[in-house]
């Protein structure tokens, strides 16, 4: 692991919320009762909503931090959600995004990646590598970034200020957005494009094939994009994204973490969350090995402001 320099959170304006004071009924629960997110499934297969709706439940009810969640499935028209648009810091999942929009611009000018441009995408896609992502999304500029976010209707994503893409702020909805037109034709990306996107995501390195592709089969084709940051406020966000087709099911995958203790914890709940819904989508096929992560997975840290 690199050594890791503890940079103070840049600090953020404080927004009064408007509120008003409502009555409310005797014997009616506390509100803080009330206002707890759950998960929240839907499915065309009978007893399938139930039952990751129940699973994802139990595998979160032990985790510590603040935890998105967004599954969906086209084969069995099975979504589930979990703070589906809460605001996270990006960390390296964002790569894709730069990626994404990277293609969109060439495909405005019908144009293809040069070399210099494909060897940038491999290092920040397959081994999340820093420097190139810098240099890419300095040559993109926030007006080319902004722009793709809009056509890719990614309406609550917005991008890190000051260079700081690390910092762009995210949710699982957009995210699963993103992913669904990687996925499956549309008018945003050429099929060339999504075939490129897919092919370097499932060519990520060993040690950071944490995350979603935990407990997925080994009938399954697995395409992930993870990130992790730890700044003062809130301990580690850790996040995992992921693109999952065989056995009959095309699926994706998106968790979002904030306020873990350790980076690991993060990685524990993230994979917690990823084996159940794997599991409970393809109940018959054993679970492969080859997915299992390192102790320490490799990256380098990304950018946070000095204080």
């Amino acid at each position: 692991m690199p050594h890791h320099i503890n940079l103070r959170a840049r600090a953020l304006p404080l927004v009064a919320a408007a509120g008003m004071l409502v009555p409310v009924a005797a014997g009616a629960a506390p509100a803080a009762a009330a206002t707890a997110p759950q998960v929240s499934c839907t499915s065309a297969k009978a007893g399938l909503a139930a039952k990751l709706q129940r699973d994802i439940t139990a595998a979160l009810a032990t985790r510590s931090g603040t935890v998105a969640v967004h599954l969906h499935d086209r084969t069995t028209r099975t979504t589930c959600t979990l703070r589906a648009t809460n605001a996270y810091d990006s960390a390296s999942i964002v790569k894709v995004t730069v990626l994404a929009a990277l293609l969109w611009d060439a495909k405005k000018t019908n144009r293809y990646l040069t070399t210099r441009e494909t060897n940038l995408a491999t290092a920040m896609i397959t081994k999340s590598d820093n420097a190139s992502t810098t240099t890419l999304w300095n040559q993109l500029g926030l007006t080319k970034v902004k722009g793709f976010l809009a056509a890719a209707g990614m309406t609550r994503t917005v991008p890190g200020s000051g260079g700081y893409w690390g910092l762009t702020r995210i949710n699982a909805a957009d995210e699963q957005r993103l992913l669904s037109l990687i996925t499956a034709r549309n008018s945003v990306l050429s099929d060339n494009a999504r075939a490129y996107i897919l092919r370097l995501m499932g060519n990520v390195v060993t040690s950071q094939r944490w995350g979603t592709p935990a407990g997925a089969p080994s009938s399954v084709s697995v395409h992930v994009k993870n990130g992790w940051l730890q700044r003062a406020t809130r301990g580690w966000r850790v996040h995992s994204i992921g693109a999952f087709k065989g056995a009959g099911h095309d699926y994706t995958i998106t968790v979002l973490t904030d306020g873990s203790s350790t980076m690991t914890y993060g990685v524990n709940t993230i994979q917690a969350v990823s084996k159940v819904i794997h599991r409970d989508l393809i109940p018959t096929v054993p679970t492969a090995s080859r997915y299992t992560p390192t102790a320490s997975p490799q990256e380098a840290y990304i950018a946070v402001p000095r204080g």
